[in-house]
């Protein structure tokens, strides 16, 4: 069951900005969350033991179920995220993003509690329009309860590519949001064809960044003309090194470095954007002027002028003094 929140539409203003993708722990916050709240709360030795005959999503759901037990609180939880480490930069990079007209959405294998705390937490919530993740939620005897996105059932999400864990293959949501992508697109350009709203963007760029195996397939759903940002040093990078994707691959090593290439990009598709806008406003001027319109000015051949008529008057005469 996916935990989307936002309504999808985002902030798409027509300037060609790009929809910006980010995958969250070790991406938008410094660390592992699952791990965080594990250290932080005294309990890594029993995680690990989980970890030796669980799936890692029904290992972090069966912790939480031990720190329950131990006494624990969702409110302690949520201490514990509230000092997971968050650059500045990040945080500077999500609101210039934003602010120059992208879309952001997060897509995960953390989950929706961790997620939202953080965010919410730095006062990021709100520049994010969806977020795909595992969902969570605290029950009536509050206990914090994380699902998996995808169900563990017999087909399980279908994808074949080792690097995607059994909860959440990622390229899955990847292909869902860029379908959604283009059937907006198809229903802007219907509109703008039958007159009833103007065209406000093209097809817009999709940049994705993330850091481990499960950002592989993700990035390898993305077409010609988006990017992916793998982190250096990562898993994701030496996948992308030694089977690249489509897409254009733009790395980064550290979080000051993130916001460089991530606005680098933004500023480089708007600017593409505005060329095009302006190409297109030129050629529809130059379509306008080859024909006459109403109010035109009229130019006529000089053998289509009427000949020139001689004065009626008499030629005037010099009287002398």
């Amino acid at each position: 069951m996916a935990a989307t929140n936002g309504n999808g539409t985002g902030n798409g203003n027509g300037n060609g900005a790009p929809l910006v993708v980010f995958d969250f722990d070790k991406t938008i916050v410094d660390c592992d969350s699952d791990n965080w709240v594990v250290d932080a709360l005294g309990a890594t030795r029993r995680f690990d033991d989980l970890l030796r005959h669980l799936p890692w999503n029904h290992a972090i759901d069966a912790m939480m179920g031990e720190l329950h037990s131990d006494g624990k609180t969702a409110e302690d939880i949520r201490g514990s995220l509230r000092t997971a480490p968050l650059s500045p930069h990040v945080a500077a990079a999500i609101k210039a993003a934003y602010a120059l007209g992208c879309e952001l959405r997060v897509l995960s294998d953390a989950n929706a509690f961790f997620i939202d705390t953080i965010l919410a937490h730095h006062g990021l919530a709100a520049y994010f329009s969806g977020t795909d993740t595992n969902p969570a939620h605290v029950d009536a005897a509050g206990r914090l309860r994380i699902r998996p996105y995808h169900d563990f059932g017999a087909a399980g999400h279908g994808c074949t590519l080792p690097t995607c864990p059994p909860n959440m293959c990622k390229g899955k949501v990847m292909e869902r949001i860029l379908r959604q992508e283009e059937e907006e697109e198809e229903e802007e350009a219907v509109s703008a064809a039958a007159g009833t709203e103007k065209r406000r963007r093209g097809r817009r760029a999709v940049v994705y960044l993330g850091d481990g195996r499960g950002d592989y397939c993700p990035s390898l759903k993305l077409r010609e003309g988006d990017y992916v940002m793998p982190r250096a040093g990562h898993p994701v990078c030496d996948l992308i090194a030694a089977s690249p994707p489509a897409a254009a691959v733009r790395g980064w090593a550290g979080f000051e470095d993130l916001a460089r290439v991530l606005l680098g990009i933004v500023d480089g598709e708007i600017a593409r954007a505005a060329a095009a806008a302006e190409e297109e406003e030129e050629e529809e001027d130059a379509g306008a002027g080859a024909g006459v319109g109403v109010g035109a000015v009229v130019v006529v051949p000089a053998d289509c002028r009427a000949p020139r008529q001689e004065a009626l008057m008499p030629q005037a005469v010099r009287v002398p003094n």
